[in-house]
């Protein structure tokens, strides 16, 4: 699996998602484990380049291992992308990553799994200047409108307010919503917001987004940090800081998880600097439990 970097280098957004399914699928083997109702001389081993409708996700889900279907089709699914486009998400990584940028990288891969999957794929980018919506469509033209969408959003400002969200969860649609952000609020405006989500449209599985300098504080010397959301700024030396930066963070993270899953959501922690492994494959658990 490439690195986040990597894939960003490329510079081609569907490229880079392509790269990156096909490369969690690569190597992928047949399992010959026996069970009631398994017919095996109907399977054979994923290899690059064959149509993920045929893949078995539920088995892949359980075990790691991609095998395809030679008769069945799974039932579809409609995929709710939403990811937040405010200004924190500028944050940028060591490896010169933002969390907008990985954030692209991880939506456009998931829309191009699920949509070879044969399931209907809905983007809604959050910024404070009013939504940007793309309903779910089934025409061979949605991955383009997706990807372009993706590489045309920036990330400016603080959370929408309850106003220009209201449409977003006005209507009740069953989906897979798969939120990314990195879960920066001032009163709790992103929990309600997937509150709702969950009210509207049932299932909703949050990808926590985390820069690793963050994660383990990476930063040397004199520092000014500067909120990018309020422009307030702190100056402090990273190494007399460090220790405490980490007896704070920890607790939060393991707060914020805790409450996630006491709502109902599916949470998963990712580091920006980290492949796009860990995400693909909690997207395979909750599609296959979904079909």
């Amino acid at each position: 699996m490439l690195t986040p970097e990597h894939l960003h280098a490329l510079h081609n957004l569907p490229l880079a998602a392509k790269t990156a399914a096909e490369g969690l699928l690569h190597g992928a083997h047949l399992s010959r484990r026996k069970g009631a109702g398994m017919e095996f001389s109907q399977y054979r081993p994923y290899q690059p380049g064959d149509d993920l409708r045929r893949l078995d996700w539920r088995l892949a889900a359980r075990s790691d291992r991609y095998y395809l279907r030679e008769s069945e089709v799974d039932t579809s699914l409609t995929v709710h992308l939403v990811l937040d486009a405010t200004a924190s998400m500028n944050h940028r990584d060591d490896n010169g990553l933002s969390k907008l940028e990985y954030g692209r990288l991880l939506c456009a891969t998931l829309a191009y799994v699920a949509t070879q999957q044969g399931d209907a794929v809905a983007l809604t980018v959050l910024h404070p200047a009013g939504l940007r919506h793309l309903p779910s469509r089934a025409d061979a033209r949605q991955l383009a409108r997706l990807y372009h969408a993706l590489e045309t959003a920036d990330a400016a400002g603080q959370f929408p307010d309850t106003a220009t969200l209201a449409p977003l969860t006005a209507r009740r649609q069953p989906a897979l919503t798969i939120c990314v952000t990195d879960w920066y609020e001032e009163n709790g405006e992103v929990e309600r917001l997937l509150t709702r989500l969950r009210a509207a449209a049932g299932e909703v599985l949050v990808l926590h987004l985390m820069a690793r300098n963050e994660l383990e504080f990476t930063f040397r010397g004199a520092v000014t940090f500067e909120d990018l959301e309020t422009g307030q700024q702190l100056q402090l030396d990273a190494g007399q800081q460090r220790r405490a930066w980490q007896q704070q963070l920890q607790p939060w993270l393991q707060a914020t998880a805790r409450r996630a899953r006491t709502l109902g959501f599916d949470y998963q922690l990712l580091s920006t600097a980290e492949p796009l492994t860990d995400a693909l494959r909690e997207f395979l658990r909750r599609r296959a439990r979904g079909s």
